[in-house]
């Protein structure tokens, strides 16, 4: 995701993660989101962004059903440690640094990860998933 590695996310960055879902944004629209964040757009900025702008892409009921593949049981939580490792082994594999920043807009609690709550978080945003 942060192809520089420099702790923030750029234009560079966005249009890599754009083409990677299979979208190709001009450069003139990504500089416009880029203009919606006050300074540097770090992870937990891009979360927020990025979901504003995912017009036509999975809804919430798919994202959470990519989730529930992992809760058989259907709690809406995961242990924070399974998450992590999901995170760092399997697929698009997350530097430590990256967790930390899921971590901060995720907050685990009593060790578990509330993806119900992490989905609205990044489709909607931190007011609506306060809100709930």
């Amino acid at each position: 995701m942060d192809v520089n590695r420099d702790g923030f996310i750029d234009v560079s960055d966005l249009k890599a993660i754009h083409n990677d879902l299979g979208r190709n944004p001009s450069d003139k629209d990504l500089n416009e989101m880029l203009k919606e964040c006050p300074g540097q757009l770090n992870f937990t900025a891009f979360l927020t962004l990025f979901g504003e702008k995912m017009h036509g892409t999975d809804s919430e009921t798919t994202f959470r059903q990519a989730f529930e593949q992992f809760d058989p049981e259907k709690k809406g939580k995961l242990s924070e440690e399974y998450v992590k490792d999901l995170l760092l082994n399997v697929g698009d594999q997350f530097k430590e640094e990256e967790i930390r920043q899921v971590w901060k807009e995720a907050k685990p609690h009593g060790g578990l990860f509330d993806y119900d709550a992490f989905v609205t978080l990044v489709k909607r945003g931190p007011q609506d998933e306060m809100a709930q």
